[in-house]
């Protein structure tokens, strides 16, 4: 079992940044990913990295904007989210699975965080 927690949400104007955290307890982490959702749609893949850290992938929409990171030493990863629009506005959630490969779709991963909101004001 793994216990995710996720900080670093908030209300930041179009342009800003902010920068998420996942606190990772109960065992070591793998192939971490960030989702999120906003009101009425589906939970969508932002982006994820490979325990190592040296392979990212990235949703289309985010791509140059986001950046995610990991620190194995604090089982912590991290979403660093620069240039936010209005349309990143959701709750954002961290998520895990096993093995090495970071994969976009909700089901392939096992253990989630509660969530963290970000509102983007126009």
């Amino acid at each position: 079992q793994v216990q995710l927690v996720e900080s670093g949400g908030g209300l930041v104007q179009a342009g800003g940044s902010l920068r998420l955290s996942c606190a990772a307890s109960g065992r070591t982490i793998y192939t971490m990913g960030w989702f999120r959702q906003a009101p009425g749609e589906e939970r969508e893949f932002v982006g994820g990295i490979s325990w190592s850290g040296s392979s990212t992938n990235y949703a289309d929409s985010v791509k140059g904007r986001f950046t995610i990171s990991r620190d194995n030493a604090k089982n912590t990863v991290y979403l660093q989210m620069n240039s936010l629009k209005p349309e990143d506005t959701a709750v954002y959630y961290c998520a895990t699975r096993p093995g090495s490969t970071v994969k976009v779709t909700t089901y392939d991963y096992s253990f989630w965080g509660q969530g963290t909101q970000v509102t983007v004001s126009s």
